[in-house]
């Protein structure tokens, strides 16, 4: 039983009024969609979502015109292990938005499997989708953000990065290098005037999330939170978004922890 209840949803400020925004993996009810959701709530002018499910992309497309007003929602299927696909979003997004202000690098992909068990195929599906996509993102990014001379990247990272768990070597793996990507690609990016920072959740409970775990291990890893319950996603997209504002101007390389869990 939760010790504290979630708290009521929090009303939006203006912290990206003016800003364009791009966010990766935004289908479904996850972290992304919420991210994109705050965005558009928090005043951004225009707003591209990309997925690798066509439906639900297009239900997350409608859905945020619906629940936010902003007319100026696109989506685009992209696989962000591939890299001609994030080359095809990439300039979407560009053209779309009329110049891209905020990346936030959300896509992932997590398994369930113990060293001695694990294929080569599946431990390298998780990295290339979960940190190498975050570089290809990155990377293309980067290369319109420099000569403008502004730009913010958010990266999701994880606890897992720093802490160990049982079958989650790939992507606490895969979760520790989007880390050391953030803090090196941040020190690079810092003169062309561009931050890079990354959030860290510890555990959000969301729709999909149900489906590919048990209902003990999320209780399990649930009852290990100071308030004895798992972040609302859109809690983890409001460090998102405070970090693509210019309210963390002085920020960059960082890595900020998004967990309840005791010290």
């Amino acid at each position: 039983m939760a010790l504290k209840p979630a708290p009521d949803y929090v009303p939006a400020h203006g912290l990206l009024r003016g800003k364009s925004v791009l966010v990766t993996a935004a289908a479904g009810a996850g972290i992304g969609f919420a991210a994109a959701k705050r965005c558009a709530e928090e005043g951004c002018r225009a707003l591209v979502v990309s997925d690798v499910h066509e439906r639900r992309l297009a239900e997350a497309v409608a859905a945020l015109q619906r629940e936010t007003g902003l007319a100026q929602v696109h989506g685009l299927l992209c696989d962000v292990s591939k890299e001609e696909q994030v080359q095809a979003l990439m300039a979407f997004a560009e053209d779309r938005l009329g110049g891209t202000d905020v990346l936030i690098n959300n896509a992932g992909l997590g398994t369930a499997k113990r060293v001695v068990d694990m294929p080569d195929d599946e431990w390298h599906k998780v990295i290339d989708v979960t940190l190498t996509g975050t570089f290809r993102m990155t990377r293309a990014a980067l290369r319109v953000m420099q000569p403008r001379g502004r730009g913010v990247i958010v990266n999701n990272a994880s606890v897992l990065g720093w802490r160990a768990q049982t079958e989650q070597a790939h992507y606490a793996a895969a979760k520790a290098g989007v880390m050391a990507l953030t803090r090196c690609a941040a020190l690079e990016a810092a003169e062309f005037g561009v931050r890079i920072n990354a959030v860290a959740p510890s555990i959000a409970i969301h729709a999909f999330l149900k489906k590919s775990a048990s209902e003990e291990l999320l209780d399990s890893l649930a009852a290990r939170e100071a308030f004895g319950r798992g972040a609302e996603p859109w809690e983890v997209a409001n460090v998102m978004v405070f970090l693509a504002s210019d309210y963390s101007s002085y920020m960059t390389g960082e890595v900020v922890s998004v967990s309840s869990q005791r010290a």
